[in-house]
Protein backbone atom coordinates (compact mmCIF):
# COMPACT_ATOMS: atom_id res chain seq x y z
CA UNK A 1 0.00 0.00 0.00
CA UNK A 2 3.01 2.30 0.26
CA UNK A 3 3.00 2.95 -3.48
CA UNK A 4 -0.66 4.03 -3.28
CA UNK A 5 0.20 6.49 -0.52
CA UNK A 6 3.03 7.85 -2.68
CA UNK A 7 0.53 8.53 -5.46
CA UNK A 8 -1.80 10.29 -3.02
CA UNK A 9 0.94 12.56 -1.65
CA UNK A 10 2.29 13.31 -5.13
CA UNK A 11 -1.15 14.27 -6.45
CA UNK A 12 -1.86 16.39 -3.37
CA UNK A 13 1.37 18.34 -3.89
CA UNK A 14 0.54 18.92 -7.55
CA UNK A 15 -2.95 20.22 -6.69
CA UNK A 16 -2.61 22.00 -3.33
CA UNK A 17 -2.18 25.47 -4.83
CA UNK A 18 -5.41 25.04 -6.84
CA UNK A 19 -7.87 23.85 -4.21
CA UNK A 20 -8.74 21.60 -1.29
CA UNK A 21 -8.09 17.89 -0.76
CA UNK A 22 -9.79 15.26 1.39
CA UNK A 23 -8.45 11.87 2.45
CA UNK A 24 -10.72 8.84 2.85
CA UNK A 25 -9.31 5.92 4.90
CA UNK A 26 -10.89 2.55 5.64
CA UNK A 27 -10.21 2.14 9.37
CA UNK A 28 -12.22 -0.98 10.18
CA UNK A 29 -14.25 -3.73 8.59
CA UNK A 30 -16.93 -6.08 9.87
CA UNK A 31 -17.20 -9.11 7.58
CA UNK A 32 -15.58 -9.20 4.15
CA UNK A 33 -14.95 -6.60 1.49
CA UNK A 34 -13.12 -6.09 -1.79
CA UNK A 35 -10.22 -4.44 0.06
CA UNK A 36 -9.11 -4.36 3.67
CA UNK A 37 -8.54 -1.65 6.33
CA UNK A 38 -5.63 0.64 5.52
CA UNK A 39 -6.64 1.39 1.95
CA UNK A 40 -7.01 5.08 1.14
CA UNK A 41 -8.06 7.48 -1.58
CA UNK A 42 -7.66 11.20 -2.18
CA UNK A 43 -10.52 13.41 -3.33
CA UNK A 44 -10.00 16.87 -4.83
CA UNK A 45 -12.55 19.66 -4.82
CA UNK A 46 -12.59 19.61 -8.65
CA UNK A 47 -14.25 16.18 -8.51
CA UNK A 48 -11.11 14.10 -9.17
CA UNK A 49 -10.35 10.94 -7.20
CA UNK A 50 -6.93 9.34 -6.77
CA UNK A 51 -6.96 5.70 -5.72
CA UNK A 52 -9.91 3.59 -4.62
CA UNK A 53 -11.10 1.82 -1.49
CA UNK A 54 -13.20 -0.83 -3.23
CA UNK A 55 -13.96 -2.19 -6.66
CA UNK A 56 -15.80 1.03 -7.49
CA UNK A 57 -19.04 0.58 -5.55
CA UNK A 58 -18.28 2.71 -2.47
CA UNK A 59 -16.48 5.61 -4.10
CA UNK A 60 -19.56 7.53 -5.25
CA UNK A 61 -20.95 7.62 -1.71
CA UNK A 62 -17.55 8.71 -0.36
CA UNK A 63 -17.45 11.49 -2.93
CA UNK A 64 -20.93 12.63 -1.89
CA UNK A 65 -20.04 12.73 1.81
CA UNK A 66 -16.67 14.34 1.08
CA UNK A 67 -18.53 17.39 -0.23
CA UNK A 68 -19.61 18.13 3.34
CA UNK A 69 -16.00 17.90 4.53
CA UNK A 70 -14.90 20.29 1.77
CA UNK A 71 -17.59 22.72 2.94
CA UNK A 72 -17.22 22.52 6.73
CA UNK A 73 -13.62 21.39 7.15
CA UNK A 74 -14.82 18.95 9.80
CA UNK A 75 -13.82 15.26 9.57
CA UNK A 76 -16.63 12.72 9.49
CA UNK A 77 -17.11 8.99 9.81
CA UNK A 78 -18.98 7.20 7.07
CA UNK A 79 -20.43 3.72 7.55
CA UNK A 80 -21.06 1.74 4.38
CA UNK A 81 -23.04 -1.48 4.73
CA UNK A 82 -22.25 -3.63 1.72
CA UNK A 83 -24.38 -6.55 2.82
CA UNK A 84 -27.37 -5.18 0.95
CA UNK A 85 -25.55 -3.57 -1.97
CA UNK A 86 -22.27 -5.31 -2.83
CA UNK A 87 -22.77 -8.94 -1.92
CA UNK A 88 -19.50 -8.74 0.05
CA UNK A 89 -21.20 -9.16 3.43
CA UNK A 90 -19.07 -6.40 4.93
CA UNK A 91 -19.53 -3.13 6.79
CA UNK A 92 -16.86 -0.48 6.12
CA UNK A 93 -15.95 2.26 8.60
CA UNK A 94 -14.42 5.09 6.58
CA UNK A 95 -12.76 8.21 7.96
CA UNK A 96 -13.09 11.25 5.67
CA UNK A 97 -10.85 14.15 6.71
CA UNK A 98 -9.25 17.29 5.28
CA UNK A 99 -5.81 16.48 3.86
CA UNK A 100 -3.42 19.38 4.37
CA UNK A 101 0.01 18.14 5.51
CA UNK A 102 2.59 20.88 5.96
CA UNK A 103 5.88 21.05 4.09
CA UNK A 104 7.92 19.57 6.95
CA UNK A 105 5.68 16.49 7.00
CA UNK A 106 5.92 16.17 3.22
CA UNK A 107 9.71 16.48 3.23
CA UNK A 108 10.01 13.88 5.99
CA UNK A 109 7.69 11.54 4.10
CA UNK A 110 9.76 11.68 0.91
CA UNK A 111 13.00 11.26 2.86
CA UNK A 112 11.64 8.02 4.32
CA UNK A 113 10.55 6.85 0.87
CA UNK A 114 13.92 7.62 -0.73
CA UNK A 115 15.88 6.08 2.14
CA UNK A 116 13.60 3.02 2.08
CA UNK A 117 12.67 3.43 5.73
CA UNK A 118 9.37 2.10 7.13
CA UNK A 119 6.74 4.48 8.42
CA UNK A 120 3.41 4.22 10.21
CA UNK A 121 -0.02 5.78 9.83
CA UNK A 122 -2.37 6.09 12.80
CA UNK A 123 -6.04 7.04 12.40
CA UNK A 124 -8.34 7.78 15.34
CA UNK A 125 -11.93 7.01 14.50
CA UNK A 126 -15.28 5.84 15.84
CA UNK A 127 -17.79 3.28 14.62
CA UNK A 128 -20.52 5.90 14.76
CA UNK A 129 -21.56 7.92 11.73
CA UNK A 130 -20.78 11.45 12.92
CA UNK A 131 -18.72 14.61 12.49
CA UNK A 132 -16.00 15.35 15.01
CA UNK A 133 -12.92 17.59 14.98
CA UNK A 134 -11.03 14.95 16.99
CA UNK A 135 -11.26 12.45 14.15
CA UNK A 136 -8.12 12.29 12.05
CA UNK A 137 -4.79 10.74 11.17
CA UNK A 138 -1.14 11.00 12.16
CA UNK A 139 2.05 9.98 10.41
CA UNK A 140 4.64 8.32 12.61
CA UNK A 141 8.26 8.81 11.54
CA UNK A 142 10.84 6.96 13.64
CA UNK A 143 8.38 6.92 16.53
CA UNK A 144 7.46 10.62 16.35
CA UNK A 145 3.81 11.30 15.51
CA UNK A 146 2.94 14.20 13.22
CA UNK A 147 -0.76 15.10 12.68
CA UNK A 148 -2.18 15.73 9.23
CA UNK A 149 -3.80 18.88 10.67
CA UNK A 150 -1.87 21.04 13.11
CA UNK A 151 -4.81 21.34 15.51
CA UNK A 152 -5.37 17.56 15.74
CA UNK A 153 -4.52 15.94 19.07
CA UNK A 154 -4.61 12.39 20.36
CA UNK A 155 -7.91 11.35 21.99
CA UNK A 156 -8.32 8.39 24.32
CA UNK A 157 -12.07 8.48 23.65
CA UNK A 158 -11.60 7.29 20.05
CA UNK A 159 -10.48 3.98 18.59
CA UNK A 160 -7.11 3.84 16.88
CA UNK A 161 -6.17 2.07 13.67
CA UNK A 162 -2.43 1.64 13.20
CA UNK A 163 -0.83 0.60 9.94
CA UNK A 164 2.84 -0.23 9.46
CA UNK A 165 4.03 0.59 5.95
CA UNK A 166 7.16 -1.11 4.66
CA UNK A 167 9.33 0.47 1.97
CA UNK A 168 7.90 0.16 -1.52
CA UNK A 169 8.50 -3.31 -2.89
CA UNK A 170 11.32 -3.22 -5.41
CA UNK A 171 12.19 -5.41 -8.38
CA UNK A 172 15.82 -5.46 -9.45
CA UNK A 173 16.08 -6.67 -13.05
CA UNK A 174 19.53 -7.72 -14.20
CA UNK A 175 19.44 -7.81 -17.98
CA UNK A 176 18.32 -5.61 -20.83
CA UNK A 177 16.71 -7.78 -23.49
CA UNK A 178 13.13 -7.59 -24.76
CA UNK A 179 11.70 -9.70 -21.94
CA UNK A 180 13.36 -7.44 -19.35
CA UNK A 181 11.74 -4.40 -20.98
CA UNK A 182 8.33 -6.07 -20.77
CA UNK A 183 8.82 -7.24 -17.17
CA UNK A 184 9.86 -3.74 -16.13
CA UNK A 185 6.67 -2.22 -17.50
CA UNK A 186 4.45 -4.87 -15.91
CA UNK A 187 6.13 -4.59 -12.49
CA UNK A 188 5.83 -0.81 -12.48
CA UNK A 189 2.10 -1.21 -13.18
CA UNK A 190 1.90 -3.14 -9.89
CA UNK A 191 3.32 -0.10 -8.13
CA UNK A 192 6.72 -1.70 -7.58
CA UNK A 193 9.89 0.35 -7.83
CA UNK A 194 11.92 -1.12 -10.66
CA UNK A 195 15.71 -0.85 -10.90
CA UNK A 196 17.23 -2.15 -14.13
CA UNK A 197 20.89 -3.15 -14.34
CA UNK A 198 22.53 -3.78 -17.70
CA UNK A 199 26.12 -4.47 -18.68
CA UNK A 200 28.32 -1.41 -19.34
CA UNK A 201 28.54 -2.39 -23.02
CA UNK A 202 24.75 -2.42 -23.46
CA UNK A 203 23.48 0.44 -25.63
CA UNK A 204 20.11 0.77 -23.86
CA UNK A 205 19.27 3.64 -21.50
CA UNK A 206 16.51 4.26 -18.94
CA UNK A 207 14.33 5.54 -21.81
CA UNK A 208 14.24 1.95 -23.08
CA UNK A 209 12.54 0.76 -19.88
CA UNK A 210 9.13 2.31 -19.38
CA UNK A 211 8.30 2.48 -15.68
CA UNK A 212 11.86 2.09 -14.39
CA UNK A 213 12.69 4.23 -11.36
CA UNK A 214 16.42 3.59 -11.61
CA UNK A 215 18.83 2.42 -14.28
CA UNK A 216 22.46 1.38 -13.87
CA UNK A 217 25.19 0.08 -16.14
CA UNK A 218 27.28 -2.18 -13.97
CA UNK A 219 29.45 -5.24 -14.23
CA UNK A 220 29.13 -7.98 -11.63
CA UNK A 221 32.32 -6.69 -9.99
CA UNK A 222 30.67 -3.29 -9.49
CA UNK A 223 27.38 -4.73 -8.28
CA UNK A 224 28.18 -4.28 -4.59
CA UNK A 225 27.37 -0.58 -4.97
CA UNK A 226 23.65 -1.48 -5.07
CA UNK A 227 21.89 -1.87 -1.73
CA UNK A 228 19.47 -4.79 -1.55
CA UNK A 229 17.00 -5.31 1.29
CA UNK A 230 14.28 -7.78 2.22
CA UNK A 231 11.70 -5.77 0.28
CA UNK A 232 13.59 -6.46 -2.96
CA UNK A 233 13.12 -9.23 -5.51
CA UNK A 234 15.91 -9.93 -7.98
CA UNK A 235 15.38 -11.32 -11.47
CA UNK A 236 18.50 -12.55 -13.24
CA UNK A 237 17.88 -12.52 -16.98
CA UNK A 238 20.99 -11.44 -18.90
CA UNK A 239 20.66 -14.26 -21.50
CA UNK A 240 24.38 -14.84 -20.95
CA UNK A 241 25.51 -17.88 -18.99
CA UNK A 242 28.81 -16.25 -17.99
CA UNK A 243 27.16 -13.01 -16.84
CA UNK A 244 24.44 -14.87 -14.93
CA UNK A 245 27.14 -16.82 -13.11
CA UNK A 246 29.09 -13.67 -12.24
CA UNK A 247 26.00 -11.89 -10.92
CA UNK A 248 24.90 -14.99 -9.00
CA UNK A 249 28.23 -14.99 -7.21
CA UNK A 250 27.82 -11.26 -6.46
CA UNK A 251 24.35 -11.91 -5.00
CA UNK A 252 25.21 -14.79 -2.67
CA UNK A 253 25.33 -12.71 0.54
CA UNK A 254 22.40 -10.38 -0.19
CA UNK A 255 19.19 -10.46 1.97
CA UNK A 256 16.66 -10.36 -0.89
CA UNK A 257 13.02 -11.45 -0.77
CA UNK A 258 13.21 -13.48 -3.98
CA UNK A 259 15.82 -14.54 -6.53
CA UNK A 260 14.71 -15.79 -9.93
CA UNK A 261 16.78 -17.05 -12.84
CA UNK A 262 15.48 -17.16 -16.39
CA UNK A 263 16.08 -20.28 -18.45
CA UNK A 264 15.37 -24.03 -18.52
CA UNK A 265 16.09 -26.51 -15.74
CA UNK A 266 19.15 -27.98 -17.45
CA UNK A 267 20.77 -24.53 -17.67
CA UNK A 268 19.96 -23.89 -14.01
CA UNK A 269 21.56 -27.14 -12.91
CA UNK A 270 24.72 -26.40 -14.89
CA UNK A 271 24.81 -22.86 -13.55
CA UNK A 272 24.39 -23.93 -9.94
CA UNK A 273 26.98 -26.68 -10.31
CA UNK A 274 29.57 -24.19 -11.51
CA UNK A 275 28.45 -21.67 -8.89
CA UNK A 276 29.11 -24.25 -6.14
CA UNK A 277 32.62 -24.77 -7.47
CA UNK A 278 33.27 -21.04 -7.02
CA UNK A 279 31.39 -20.73 -3.70
CA UNK A 280 31.54 -24.07 -1.87
CA UNK A 281 30.75 -22.47 1.51
CA UNK A 282 27.56 -20.71 0.42
CA UNK A 283 24.64 -20.90 2.83
CA UNK A 284 22.13 -23.62 1.96
CA UNK A 285 19.31 -21.13 2.51
CA UNK A 286 20.60 -19.12 -0.44
CA UNK A 287 20.37 -22.12 -2.74
CA UNK A 288 16.92 -23.02 -1.43
CA UNK A 289 15.74 -19.50 -2.21
CA UNK A 290 16.67 -19.63 -5.90
CA UNK A 291 13.68 -19.91 -8.24
CA UNK A 292 14.74 -21.27 -11.58
CA UNK A 293 13.21 -21.59 -14.00
CA UNK A 294 11.50 -18.49 -12.61
CA UNK A 295 7.74 -18.26 -12.80
CA UNK A 296 4.61 -20.35 -12.37
CA UNK A 297 3.53 -23.06 -14.76
CA UNK A 298 0.68 -21.26 -16.55
CA UNK A 299 1.67 -22.13 -20.12
CA UNK A 300 3.36 -18.76 -20.73
CA UNK A 301 4.97 -18.31 -24.15
CA UNK A 302 5.30 -14.60 -25.01
CA UNK A 303 7.46 -12.11 -23.10
CA UNK A 304 4.31 -10.58 -21.63
CA UNK A 305 2.95 -13.94 -20.51
CA UNK A 306 6.31 -14.92 -19.04
CA UNK A 307 6.29 -11.63 -17.14
CA UNK A 308 2.90 -12.46 -15.63
CA UNK A 309 4.20 -15.89 -14.67
CA UNK A 310 7.28 -14.41 -12.95
CA UNK A 311 5.41 -11.65 -11.13
CA UNK A 312 2.79 -14.14 -9.93
CA UNK A 313 5.47 -16.36 -8.45
CA UNK A 314 7.13 -13.41 -6.73
CA UNK A 315 3.80 -12.43 -5.17
CA UNK A 316 3.16 -15.98 -3.98
CA UNK A 317 6.61 -16.12 -2.38
CA UNK A 318 6.53 -12.76 -0.60
CA UNK A 319 2.96 -13.34 0.62
CA UNK A 320 3.72 -16.91 1.70
CA UNK A 321 0.92 -18.40 -0.35
CA UNK A 322 0.54 -21.87 -1.82
CA UNK A 323 -0.59 -21.42 -5.42
CA UNK A 324 -4.06 -22.90 -5.96
CA UNK A 325 -7.10 -21.77 -7.95
CA UNK A 326 -9.29 -19.60 -5.73
CA UNK A 327 -12.23 -21.89 -6.47
CA UNK A 328 -10.31 -24.65 -4.67
CA UNK A 329 -9.30 -22.52 -1.70
CA UNK A 330 -11.22 -23.24 1.47
CA UNK A 331 -12.32 -20.38 3.71
CA UNK A 332 -11.72 -16.68 3.13
CA UNK A 333 -9.41 -15.30 0.44
CA UNK A 334 -7.68 -13.00 2.95
CA UNK A 335 -6.97 -14.51 6.35
CA UNK A 336 -6.06 -11.23 8.10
Amino acid sequence: MTHELKDIVREYQAYKSKGKSVLASVCALDGSSYRRPGVRMLLLDNGSMIGAVSGGCVEKEIQRQAEMVFTTGTPRMMIYDGRYRLGCEGVLYILIEPFSPDQILLDTFWQHIEQRKPLKLVSQYTREQKEDQQLGSFFSFDGEEVPLRKELERSAALEGFEQELAPCFRLLIIGGEHDAVSLCRQASNLGWEVHVVTHPTDEKSIQSFKGAAQFSKLSAEEFETIEIDRETAVMLMTHSYAKDLQFLIALKDQPMAYLGILGPSARREELLHEFMEHCPDVEESFLDGIHGPAGLNIGAETAQEIGISILSEILSVIRGQEVVPLKDKEGRIHTS
